[in-house]
């Protein structure tokens, strides 16, 4: 498999970039014909603010109306500026103001939250540690204020969040999570789950809070949704590693909204310890693809 760029090309440098949005009108991270999505509008505004045409390397591509709080990207710009008649003086980058010029280009559902210059062997994806994940859930048939719509969805059966933490304690672990992911070709569904909690904050929100190396296509919507039928008493506690030890894929049905998911934060290894991460992530992917090939 061709590896990725793992430093950026002679005569440029690479960027770090953390950034929000709301994706209750995007199509997703991933550029898509005739969508909305998060990836052509940042790559739009960094290339018409660079004035070269750039591509961003994600930590983690959402789905369709998924948020993040703190999503990571990396992307590669010449290391000078286009020297214009607008702008004669520009002879450098001012990376201390990048956010604020991209945001003035950007619409209001995407802010940059900050721009640095990326340490050697910095990759957004490959080098990333651990994502979190929370979703918020309102039950017991309760109406969703307008002003609290974005970032949670509704459940008409009150939910019972110690059951709810009892299943999904039985989660926690590396494991092959092929029952929660959607398949996706040469791609693995061993995930090293580190954290599966459920609690109720002061508002009548439940909160599934989630951390893992790395998550599945759909796994954590397919994971709060199974987890749900629990908290519900459709199922009982078992019933969850049942079916995640038969490894056959849960329905659909199960899949829940992606209003109510956010990526909170993603986790990188201190820089001396970026490129060893790398090695580890692309040997378990070279290994998934050979086991495929077989």
């Amino acid at each position: 498999m061709a590896q990725p760029t793992l430093n950026p090309e002679s005569g440029f440098r690479r960027l770090k970039i953390d950034l929000s949005y709301d994706g209750t009108e995007f199509a997703g991270w991933a550029k898509q014909p005739d969508q909305r999505t998060i990836q052509e509008e940042i790559e739009d505004a960094l290339s018409r603010m660079t004035r070269h045409q750039v591509n961003t390397v994600v930590a983690g591509r959402t789905d369709a109306g998924v948020h993040a709080l703190h999503q990571i990207i990396h992307v590669d710009i010449p290391a000078e500026p286009h020297i214009s008649r607008y702008r004669p003086d520009e002879t450098e980058w001012d990376i201390e103001n990048f956010y604020f010029r991209i945001n003035q280009i950007l619409s209001k559902d995407i802010r940059i939250n900050s721009v640095v210059e990326a340490p050697a062997n910095f990759h957004a994806r490959f080098s990333a540690e651990a994502r979190h994940y929370r979703y918020k859930i309102l039950d017991n048939n309760r109406v969703l204020s307008p002003l609290q719509r974005l970032d949670a969805t509704t459940w008409f059966r009150e939910l019972d969040v110690d059951l709810m933490n009892e299943a999904s304690a039985q989660m926690i672990g590396e494991k092959d999570f092929a029952t929660f992911c959607r398949f996706r070709p040469h791609s693995t569904t061993i995930r090293h789950l580190q954290r599966f909690e459920w609690s109720r904050d002061s508002d009548g929100f439940v909160i599934a809070d989630l951390c893992a190396d790395a998550f599945g296509w759909n796994m954590v919507r397919n994971l709060v949704g199974a987890a749900v039928c629990v908290g519900e008493k459709r199922y009982p506690v078992s019933w969850m590693k049942e079916i995640l030890t038969a490894k056959s894929r849960v329905s659909d049905s199960y899949v829940f909204p992606g209003s109510g998911l956010t990526l909170m934060q993603v986790d990188y290894p201190t820089d001396e310890d970026l490129l060893a991460r790398i090695d580890m992530t692309l040997a378990r992917r070279d290994e998934t693809f050979h086991e495929a090939s077989e």
